[in-house]
């Protein structure tokens, strides 16, 4: 192979995925192998240089490799500092621990900024230079791009969006904070509301699906209820598409974006009330110009880590 190409590696707590991508988007290859995590940086180190190998089998034209790692982490300088589960990896310098191995560009940053770079160079974004993107599953993560660049701020860690409040009453985050959009509309968020009322008495088919075990109740069991015509599940899913309204209303008026693009996992859970998003986001932001502001299914899904890490480099 001849052509140049590009190498996107998706870092997980179990898993490190790779492949290699063309210059326009295209995902040419895709391996995974285990990610051993709770072992020694050198071990971690190990197991993306091994994938990174077999991504780029047959290959002799790699122009760079962007690498989607948890954070937090210094984009700048492409070390990981302290992931909660990635505990081999403290103050680790990645890119340059990679670079060693392979003498081209090697870029680090986290996988919501790079899927939204992803989107913006090649995906359902690649009209718009300025773009707000969210990936929503078990958590919610965003990425900012601006002029097709990604907004990382004075540190790095701008972006943190699923962390914005949108109820001081609410529920404590796992960050700390109350009523963050990641507690409240997350697919472990909708899950958790699905099952305390269940647990009170709330009449659902969900209780079936999981096996009679109201503690196995997950966003992929509320997705099959709604399916399957469950009307506590289509009340929860409505619940949750107006906390995202208010929240991208919010975004609109702080950004001014051209454009909303909406990945992960839970997305696919909205997706047929995106309509009603569209209509009600206008609504609910002061900006008079809201309404021309499109919301866009992502075109990445379980690739978009690949997608952006090759993005970071092209």
């Amino acid at each position: 192979m001849s052509e140049r190409l590009y190498v996107g590696v998706d870092v997980g707590g179990t898993k490190v995925a790779a492949g290699l991508v063309d210059v326009d988007g295209r995902i040419l290859s895709n391996i995974r192998v285990p990610m051993v995590s709770r072992s020694s940086a050198e071990a971690g180190l190990n197991a993306v240089l091994s994938a990174i190998a077999q991504a780029t089998t047959g290959s002799d034209a790699i122009a760079g490799i962007g690498i989607c790692s948890p954070g937090p982490l210094d984009p700048f300088a492409g070390i990981v500092l302290n992931p909660p589960n990635l505990p081999c990896w403290r103050n680790f310098a990645l890119a340059e621990s990679v670079r060693k191995v392979y003498p081209v560009p090697v870029k680090v940053n986290n996988d919501a900024n790079a899927a939204a770079l992803a989107e913006a160079r090649w995906g359902a974004a690649r009209e718009y230079k300025n773009v707000f993107y969210a990936t929503i599953g078990t958590g919610i993560g965003t990425g900012i791009v601006f002029d097709e660049k990604i907004f990382h701020g004075r540190t790095g860690a701008a972006g943190e969006g699923g962390h914005n409040s949108v109820d001081y009453r609410g529920p404590i985050c796992a960050c700390g904070k109350p009523g963050c959009i990641e507690v409240l509309a997350s697919g472990n968020a909708i899950a958790r509301r699905a099952r305390e009322r269940i647990a009170t008495g709330t009449s659902s088919t969900m209780l079936e699906l999981a096996g009679g075990n109201v503690d196995a109740i997950r966003g992929e069991t509320v997705g099959k209820a709604f399916l399957a015509g469950d009307p506590f599940a289509k009340e929860l899913i409505l619940e949750t598409i107006e906390m995202l309204a208010v929240w991208f209303a919010n975004m609109i008026d702080l950004l001014d974006p051209e454009v909303i693009v909406i990945g992960g996992g839970a997305a696919t859970l909205y997706q047929p009330f995106y309509d009603q998003l569209r209509e009600r986001i206008p609504q609910l932001a002061v900006n008079p110009r809201a309404s021309e502001v499109p919301v866009l299914p992502a075109h990445y899904g379980a690739e978009s880590g690949i997608a952006g890490g090759a993005a970071l480099c092209a």
